[in-house]
């Protein structure tokens, strides 16, 4: 298993936290953006700048995720493109993507877009907390746990 993170909007707050994780259950993690990324001296992390454009970023997690690796995004067209490769994507909010969810929440991302496209509801998502990243690191912690078994 492998953690890819679609690092161009990733909240750098949880980012020491998601480190440490990947230090102590070595797993491999790939920052993946189109500007550079300082990321720690590590042999488990690492970190990939791709061309700059729209969903480059994206489609180069994408062609590399395997089955049972881990995204960590807030875009939720990315994580259908990574469920439907048999892999798992987790929100920094703490939301896990899977086969069972990933169709709801991008139908539900599309009828949002829709409205604020329409002017029918306006704003984005509440500014990223303490709740947030208490979120992402249980979820993480439980994804570990469970897929640990297969490290």
């Amino acid at each position: 298993m492998q953690i890819f993170v679609d690092a161009d909007a990733f909240p750098g707050v949880i980012g020491e936290l998601l480190f440490r994780a990947v230090e102590r259950v070595r797993v491999p993690l790939v920052m993946v953006s189109n500007q550079y990324r300082k990321v720690p001296q590590s042999g488990y992390i690492s970190s990939i700048t791709v061309s700059a454009g729209i969903d480059v970023a994206d489609d180069h997690i994408v062609e590399m995720v395997q089955p049972g690796d881990l995204v960590i995004t807030a875009d939720i067209p990315l994580a259908d493109r990574v469920v439907g490769k048999g892999g798992y994507a987790l929100d920094p909010r703490g939301e896990l993507y899977t086969e069972k969810n990933i169709k709801q929440k991008l139908a539900m991302r599309n009828l949002m877009d829709v409205l604020r496209n329409g002017g029918m509801i306006t704003g984005g998502p509440s500014s990223f907390g303490k709740k947030d990243i208490q979120a992402f690191a249980n979820q993480l912690d439980r994804f570990l746990t469970r897929h640990g078994k297969n490290l």
